[in-house]
């Protein structure tokens, strides 16, 4: 299943997409795309569900991010080796955690607002896992288990706010709208290999990021039963778990985002993103 949401920001409605293209809207069936709904039973309740007999949204409905109610957006860096060495820095011996504040979420194709003072405004094309169940101390053989599906992010980030001022990566990431989340959730059981998807970027039309989630240094299910030992994961908990190279900060000279730029991005099977980049007010 291809679960969304839509509507306006804030409003959002719970919703799929039908396999005749159309999106179809399921606030009649549950209150939203979180909690309870994302878990093996709340699945196959709404795999029961009869699509074409929903309601169909207009087509220029607004699409919101895929999951409501995210208590934590936590993100992986370093996890490509090949990005790790576009950015001048080892593959770590384990997996490197940060934070993303869940106000950074937004739909996949509103405008992603450059904050004031930005200068170094960057792209990440990654593959978004969203928790199901609760997952707490879980081995890697079972860690899947606890996954809802996955979706597309752009790990948008503010590379001065994050490496050249005092502290923590967290202010360069959790900009507002610095985390497109969408255009849907894809289920577990139709990804056949969260290990073998294509991924791509574009700037403007121009192809920068080129790369598969084959070369993850720490695989989906590492990272979750890794995390799992720190803190635990609650279902809508959402994990970006890394970029391949051909970020801005990689280029020669480096390359940053500036007001109008268009960014493409996508996975495959997975859907894709449009962000316009503006200026914050």
């Amino acid at each position: 299943m291809k679960l969304l949401r839509h509507g306006p920001q804030g409003a959002e409605k719970p919703g799929l997409l039908h396999d005749d293209g159309t999106i179809r809207d399921l606030s009649g069936i549950v209150k939203d795309i979180g909690g309870d709904v994302l878990s093996d039973a709340g699945l196959a309740h709404l795999r029961t569900v009869d699509a074409a007999a929903l309601p169909v949204v207009a087509p220029d409905t607004r699409l919101g991010p895929c999951v409501g109610g995210t208590g934590k957006f936590i993100c992986i860096g370093l996890n490509y080796a090949d990005h790790a060495a576009e950015s001048g820095m080892a593959v770590p011996s384990e997996p490197v955690i940060f934070m993303k504040a869940t106000s950074a979420i937004c739909g996949p194709d509103d405008d992603v607002r450059i904050p004031r003072g930005s200068v170094k405004t960057d792209w990440e094309v990654e593959l978004a896992v969203i928790i199901g169940t609760r997952a707490k101390y879980v081995s890697e053989a079972d860690a899947l288990a606890h996954v809802a599906g996955y979706a597309v992010t752009n790990d948008v980030s503010e590379r001065a706010f994050q490496a050249e001022r005092q502290g923590q990566w967290t202010k360069g990431k959790s900009c507002d709208t610095f985390g497109p989340l969408g255009p849907w959730l894809v289920t577990r059981d139709a990804v056949a290999n969260p290990q073998d998807l294509a991924m791509w970027l574009t700037v403007n039309g121009e192809k920068v990021q080129d790369g598969s989630t084959r070369t993850m240094v720490y695989g989906v299910a590492h990272l979750v039963s890794y995390l799992s030992q720190f803190m635990t994961l609650h279902p809508g908990d959402v994990i970006s778990t890394g970029t391949p190279p051909g970020v801005g900060l990689g280029m020669k000279p480096p390359r940053y985002l500036k007001p109008g730029d268009v960014v493409e991005l996508g996975i495959a099977g997975l859907g894709q993103q449009r962000q316009r980049f503006v200026a914050d007010d």
